[in-house]
Protein backbone atom coordinates (compact mmCIF):
# COMPACT_ATOMS: atom_id res chain seq x y z
CA UNK A 1 0.00 0.00 0.00
CA UNK A 2 1.52 3.20 -1.63
CA UNK A 3 0.93 6.28 0.15
CA UNK A 4 1.50 9.95 -1.48
CA UNK A 5 0.75 13.08 1.10
CA UNK A 6 0.69 15.92 -0.66
CA UNK A 7 1.61 19.26 0.62
CA UNK A 8 3.71 17.21 3.08
CA UNK A 9 5.28 19.81 4.99
CA UNK A 10 2.76 22.18 5.26
CA UNK A 11 0.65 22.71 9.07
CA UNK A 12 -2.38 20.61 8.01
CA UNK A 13 0.17 17.78 5.50
CA UNK A 14 2.45 17.39 9.04
CA UNK A 15 -0.71 16.46 11.07
CA UNK A 16 -1.75 13.78 8.59
CA UNK A 17 2.00 12.15 8.56
CA UNK A 18 1.14 12.37 12.56
CA UNK A 19 -2.40 10.44 12.34
CA UNK A 20 -0.90 8.32 10.01
CA UNK A 21 1.69 7.04 12.57
CA UNK A 22 -0.47 7.13 15.25
CA UNK A 23 -3.06 5.15 13.65
CA UNK A 24 -0.63 2.57 12.62
CA UNK A 25 -2.22 2.79 9.24
CA UNK A 26 -1.38 -0.03 6.78
CA UNK A 27 1.24 1.86 4.16
CA UNK A 28 4.45 -0.35 3.07
CA UNK A 29 5.31 3.11 1.18
CA UNK A 30 5.65 6.46 1.88
CA UNK A 31 5.64 9.28 -0.78
CA UNK A 32 5.69 12.77 0.86
CA UNK A 33 5.34 15.57 -1.70
CA UNK A 34 5.67 19.19 -1.34
CA UNK A 35 6.82 22.34 -3.51
CA UNK A 36 10.09 22.53 -5.77
CA UNK A 37 11.90 23.98 -2.79
CA UNK A 38 11.32 21.64 -0.42
CA UNK A 39 12.61 18.43 -2.61
CA UNK A 40 15.02 16.79 -1.54
CA UNK A 41 14.49 17.57 2.38
CA UNK A 42 13.80 14.78 4.24
CA UNK A 43 11.51 14.14 6.90
CA UNK A 44 11.20 11.28 9.37
CA UNK A 45 8.05 9.01 9.33
CA UNK A 46 8.11 6.03 11.67
CA UNK A 47 12.11 6.32 12.62
CA UNK A 48 12.52 6.06 8.79
CA UNK A 49 13.50 9.24 6.58
CA UNK A 50 11.45 9.65 3.48
CA UNK A 51 12.79 12.10 0.86
CA UNK A 52 10.39 14.83 -0.29
CA UNK A 53 9.85 13.88 -4.10
CA UNK A 54 7.98 16.81 -6.62
CA UNK A 55 4.65 16.05 -8.29
CA UNK A 56 5.59 14.46 -11.45
CA UNK A 57 7.99 11.73 -9.63
CA UNK A 58 5.37 11.03 -7.37
CA UNK A 59 2.46 10.70 -10.21
CA UNK A 60 5.02 8.10 -11.95
CA UNK A 61 5.56 5.90 -8.79
CA UNK A 62 1.70 5.04 -8.95
CA UNK A 63 0.69 5.55 -5.05
CA UNK A 64 -2.63 3.75 -4.33
CA UNK A 65 -4.10 7.16 -2.48
CA UNK A 66 -2.68 10.23 -2.45
CA UNK A 67 -3.52 12.61 0.39
CA UNK A 68 -3.90 16.16 -0.74
CA UNK A 69 -3.30 19.69 1.53
CA UNK A 70 -2.06 21.80 -0.77
CA UNK A 71 -4.15 24.37 -1.94
CA UNK A 72 -7.23 24.68 -4.59
CA UNK A 73 -5.21 25.51 -7.34
CA UNK A 74 -2.67 22.79 -6.64
CA UNK A 75 -5.55 20.09 -6.30
CA UNK A 76 -7.29 21.08 -9.47
CA UNK A 77 -4.34 20.66 -11.43
CA UNK A 78 -2.93 17.36 -10.26
CA UNK A 79 -5.56 15.69 -8.64
CA UNK A 80 -6.71 14.51 -12.01
CA UNK A 81 -3.26 13.59 -13.14
CA UNK A 82 -3.15 11.34 -10.18
CA UNK A 83 -6.11 9.92 -11.10
CA UNK A 84 -5.27 9.33 -14.28
CA UNK A 85 -2.56 7.07 -13.10
CA UNK A 86 -5.34 4.69 -10.83
CA UNK A 87 -4.57 7.12 -7.68
CA UNK A 88 -7.41 7.81 -5.09
CA UNK A 89 -7.42 11.12 -4.28
CA UNK A 90 -8.64 12.31 -1.06
CA UNK A 91 -8.60 16.11 -1.58
CA UNK A 92 -8.62 18.18 1.88
CA UNK A 93 -8.84 21.64 -0.27
CA UNK A 94 -12.14 23.05 -1.23
CA UNK A 95 -11.70 22.32 -4.99
CA UNK A 96 -14.03 19.69 -5.41
CA UNK A 97 -16.43 19.42 -2.82
CA UNK A 98 -19.26 21.62 -4.35
CA UNK A 99 -18.87 18.98 -7.66
CA UNK A 100 -22.05 17.15 -8.42
CA UNK A 101 -19.14 14.39 -9.65
CA UNK A 102 -17.69 14.27 -6.69
CA UNK A 103 -18.19 12.78 -3.27
CA UNK A 104 -17.91 15.05 0.21
CA UNK A 105 -17.34 12.76 2.66
CA UNK A 106 -17.55 12.23 6.43
CA UNK A 107 -16.93 8.62 7.06
CA UNK A 108 -19.17 8.75 10.42
CA UNK A 109 -21.92 10.32 7.96
CA UNK A 110 -22.03 8.89 4.35
CA UNK A 111 -18.76 6.54 3.76
CA UNK A 112 -21.56 4.03 2.51
CA UNK A 113 -21.88 5.76 -0.47
CA UNK A 114 -18.07 5.23 -1.95
CA UNK A 115 -17.30 3.27 -4.83
CA UNK A 116 -14.46 2.07 -6.37
CA UNK A 117 -14.88 4.50 -9.24
CA UNK A 118 -14.52 7.64 -6.95
CA UNK A 119 -10.95 8.54 -7.71
CA UNK A 120 -11.40 11.93 -6.12
CA UNK A 121 -12.81 12.03 -2.92
CA UNK A 122 -13.67 15.74 -0.97
CA UNK A 123 -12.50 16.33 2.62
CA UNK A 124 -15.16 19.01 3.81
CA UNK A 125 -14.49 22.34 5.58
CA UNK A 126 -13.12 21.35 8.97
CA UNK A 127 -16.41 23.84 10.69
CA UNK A 128 -18.74 21.70 9.06
CA UNK A 129 -17.38 18.31 9.42
CA UNK A 130 -17.31 18.41 13.42
CA UNK A 131 -20.93 19.90 12.81
CA UNK A 132 -22.18 16.99 11.12
CA UNK A 133 -20.88 14.56 12.95
CA UNK A 134 -23.25 15.55 15.67
CA UNK A 135 -25.93 16.19 12.75
CA UNK A 136 -26.53 13.03 11.12
CA UNK A 137 -27.62 10.88 14.14
CA UNK A 138 -30.02 13.47 15.34
CA UNK A 139 -31.44 14.15 11.71
CA UNK A 140 -32.33 10.74 11.20
CA UNK A 141 -34.26 10.30 14.55
CA UNK A 142 -36.06 13.77 14.20
CA UNK A 143 -35.50 15.19 11.42
CA UNK A 144 -33.79 18.78 11.15
CA UNK A 145 -36.07 21.73 9.89
CA UNK A 146 -33.43 24.19 10.37
CA UNK A 147 -29.81 25.00 11.69
CA UNK A 148 -28.35 27.98 12.87
CA UNK A 149 -24.68 27.84 13.83
CA UNK A 150 -22.00 30.46 15.04
CA UNK A 151 -18.45 29.34 14.93
CA UNK A 152 -15.37 30.08 17.28
CA UNK A 153 -12.56 29.16 14.89
CA UNK A 154 -8.77 28.64 15.42
CA UNK A 155 -6.10 30.56 14.01
CA UNK A 156 -4.44 27.22 13.06
CA UNK A 157 -7.30 27.16 10.58
CA UNK A 158 -5.75 29.92 8.90
CA UNK A 159 -2.17 28.26 8.98
CA UNK A 160 1.50 28.72 10.33
CA UNK A 161 1.55 32.71 9.77
CA UNK A 162 -1.85 33.62 11.60
CA UNK A 163 -0.28 31.54 14.44
CA UNK A 164 2.72 33.45 14.44
CA UNK A 165 0.63 36.54 14.14
CA UNK A 166 -0.95 35.40 17.52
CA UNK A 167 2.39 35.10 19.45
CA UNK A 168 4.08 38.26 18.10
CA UNK A 169 0.75 40.00 19.44
CA UNK A 170 1.27 38.28 22.87
CA UNK A 171 4.73 39.59 22.85
CA UNK A 172 4.18 42.48 21.88
CA UNK A 173 5.75 42.51 18.52
CA UNK A 174 3.41 44.38 15.92
CA UNK A 175 5.44 44.71 12.87
CA UNK A 176 5.71 40.99 12.08
CA UNK A 177 3.75 39.75 9.45
CA UNK A 178 -0.04 39.74 9.31
CA UNK A 179 -2.17 36.58 8.19
CA UNK A 180 -5.76 38.68 8.65
CA UNK A 181 -6.40 42.21 8.21
CA UNK A 182 -6.88 42.99 11.80
CA UNK A 183 -4.57 42.01 15.19
CA UNK A 184 -6.14 38.84 16.30
CA UNK A 185 -4.97 38.74 20.08
CA UNK A 186 -7.34 39.86 22.64
CA UNK A 187 -9.74 40.47 19.94
CA UNK A 188 -12.27 38.33 17.48
CA UNK A 189 -12.56 38.92 13.45
CA UNK A 190 -15.99 38.00 12.26
CA UNK A 191 -14.94 37.79 9.17
CA UNK A 192 -13.09 34.05 7.48
CA UNK A 193 -12.23 33.91 3.76
CA UNK A 194 -13.50 36.25 1.44
CA UNK A 195 -16.93 37.67 0.97
CA UNK A 196 -19.66 37.27 -1.29
CA UNK A 197 -22.63 38.87 -3.21
CA UNK A 198 -24.86 37.56 -0.62
CA UNK A 199 -22.80 39.33 2.39
CA UNK A 200 -21.68 36.11 3.89
CA UNK A 201 -17.76 34.84 3.87
CA UNK A 202 -17.39 31.83 2.09
CA UNK A 203 -16.81 29.81 5.15
CA UNK A 204 -20.43 30.65 5.57
CA UNK A 205 -21.13 29.10 2.47
CA UNK A 206 -19.33 25.88 2.69
CA UNK A 207 -20.64 25.03 5.55
CA UNK A 208 -24.58 25.50 4.47
CA UNK A 209 -23.90 23.98 1.07
CA UNK A 210 -21.56 21.26 2.29
CA UNK A 211 -23.89 20.32 5.26
CA UNK A 212 -26.54 19.68 2.56
CA UNK A 213 -24.17 17.84 0.10
CA UNK A 214 -23.05 15.70 3.30
CA UNK A 215 -26.46 14.89 4.83
CA UNK A 216 -27.86 14.04 1.70
CA UNK A 217 -30.67 16.58 1.99
CA UNK A 218 -31.65 19.76 0.50
CA UNK A 219 -34.40 21.00 2.17
CA UNK A 220 -32.61 21.51 5.61
CA UNK A 221 -32.53 25.54 5.80
CA UNK A 222 -29.33 26.49 7.37
CA UNK A 223 -27.53 29.87 8.12
CA UNK A 224 -23.78 31.06 9.19
CA UNK A 225 -21.52 33.21 11.08
CA UNK A 226 -18.13 32.18 11.05
CA UNK A 227 -15.61 34.45 13.50
CA UNK A 228 -11.88 33.60 13.73
CA UNK A 229 -10.84 33.59 17.21
CA UNK A 230 -7.38 34.02 19.49
CA UNK A 231 -6.98 30.62 20.24
CA UNK A 232 -5.09 27.30 19.12
CA UNK A 233 -6.66 23.60 20.14
CA UNK A 234 -10.07 23.92 18.02
CA UNK A 235 -12.82 25.47 16.49
CA UNK A 236 -15.84 25.63 18.54
CA UNK A 237 -19.51 25.54 17.59
CA UNK A 238 -22.98 27.10 19.43
CA UNK A 239 -25.77 25.22 16.83
CA UNK A 240 -29.18 25.52 17.17
CA UNK A 241 -31.10 23.12 15.87
CA UNK A 242 -35.10 23.00 14.55
CA UNK A 243 -36.28 19.56 14.33
CA UNK A 244 -39.97 18.71 12.68
CA UNK A 245 -40.56 16.09 15.30
CA UNK A 246 -40.51 16.67 18.93
CA UNK A 247 -36.99 15.15 21.27
CA UNK A 248 -36.31 14.08 24.41
CA UNK A 249 -33.53 15.76 26.36
CA UNK A 250 -32.11 12.23 27.46
CA UNK A 251 -32.72 10.72 24.39
CA UNK A 252 -31.10 13.58 22.78
CA UNK A 253 -27.92 12.54 25.08
CA UNK A 254 -27.93 8.99 24.62
CA UNK A 255 -27.89 8.85 20.86
CA UNK A 256 -24.94 11.45 21.09
CA UNK A 257 -23.52 9.17 23.11
CA UNK A 258 -23.61 6.11 21.61
CA UNK A 259 -22.47 8.08 17.76
CA UNK A 260 -19.19 6.52 16.69
CA UNK A 261 -16.67 9.66 17.19
CA UNK A 262 -18.42 11.88 19.31
CA UNK A 263 -17.23 12.13 23.42
CA UNK A 264 -20.22 14.32 24.98
CA UNK A 265 -18.96 16.43 27.95
CA UNK A 266 -22.05 17.47 29.47
CA UNK A 267 -21.91 17.83 33.47
CA UNK A 268 -23.33 21.56 33.83
CA UNK A 269 -23.16 20.88 37.96
CA UNK A 270 -19.44 20.21 37.96
CA UNK A 271 -18.70 22.85 35.27
CA UNK A 272 -18.02 19.88 32.46
CA UNK A 273 -18.29 21.05 28.68
CA UNK A 274 -16.09 21.06 26.10
CA UNK A 275 -13.31 23.24 25.36
CA UNK A 276 -10.49 23.96 22.25
CA UNK A 277 -7.86 23.03 24.92
CA UNK A 278 -9.71 19.56 25.65
CA UNK A 279 -9.99 18.99 21.92
CA UNK A 280 -6.80 19.69 20.90
CA UNK A 281 -4.87 16.84 19.16
CA UNK A 282 -7.81 14.15 19.41
CA UNK A 283 -9.35 12.76 16.82
CA UNK A 284 -13.38 13.10 18.33
CA UNK A 285 -15.62 15.67 18.14
CA UNK A 286 -16.72 16.84 21.76
CA UNK A 287 -20.56 17.96 22.44
CA UNK A 288 -22.11 19.28 25.71
CA UNK A 289 -24.58 22.14 26.52
CA UNK A 290 -27.07 20.17 25.12
CA UNK A 291 -30.29 21.82 26.63
CA UNK A 292 -33.95 22.89 24.71
CA UNK A 293 -34.09 26.40 23.00
CA UNK A 294 -37.27 27.57 25.16
CA UNK A 295 -38.43 30.12 22.51
CA UNK A 296 -39.10 27.64 19.82
CA UNK A 297 -40.58 23.91 19.67
CA UNK A 298 -38.81 21.32 19.18
CA UNK A 299 -35.52 23.51 19.33
CA UNK A 300 -32.31 21.94 20.25
CA UNK A 301 -29.14 23.95 21.32
CA UNK A 302 -25.99 21.88 21.30
CA UNK A 303 -21.77 23.22 21.81
CA UNK A 304 -19.64 21.37 19.63
CA UNK A 305 -16.14 21.23 19.75
CA UNK A 306 -13.06 19.82 17.70
CA UNK A 307 -9.61 19.75 16.65
CA UNK A 308 -9.31 21.53 13.30
CA UNK A 309 -6.21 20.04 12.22
CA UNK A 310 -7.03 16.84 13.20
CA UNK A 311 -10.73 15.82 12.44
CA UNK A 312 -11.57 19.01 10.88
CA UNK A 313 -8.98 18.20 8.00
CA UNK A 314 -6.07 14.99 8.93
CA UNK A 315 -8.33 12.92 10.69
CA UNK A 316 -10.61 12.78 8.43
CA UNK A 317 -8.98 12.21 5.24
CA UNK A 318 -7.27 9.29 6.89
CA UNK A 319 -10.42 7.53 7.98
CA UNK A 320 -11.53 7.61 4.46
CA UNK A 321 -8.44 6.13 3.65
CA UNK A 322 -9.16 3.44 6.03
CA UNK A 323 -12.56 3.01 5.32
CA UNK A 324 -11.41 2.26 1.42
CA UNK A 325 -9.05 -0.16 2.52
CA UNK A 326 -11.32 -2.00 4.99
CA UNK A 327 -14.02 -2.29 2.09
CA UNK A 328 -11.35 -3.45 -0.78
CA UNK A 329 -12.00 0.33 -2.89
CA UNK A 330 -8.59 0.78 -3.80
Amino acid sequence: MKIAVVGATGLVGTVMLKVLEERNFPLTELIPVASEKSVGKEITFKGKKYAIVNMDTAISMKPDIALFSAGGSTSLENAPRFAEAGTTVIDNSSAWRMDPSKKLVVPEVNAHELSIDDKIIANPNCSTIQMVVALKPLHDQYKIKRVVVSTYQSVTGTGVKAVDQMMNERKGITDGPMAYAYPIDLNVIPQIDVFVENGYTKEEMKMINETRKIMGDDSIRLTATTVRIPVMGGHSESVNIEFENEFDLAEVRSILEQTEGIIVVDDIANLKYPMPKDAHEKDEVFVGRIRRDESMPNTLNLWIVADNLRKGAATNAVQIAEYLIKKELV
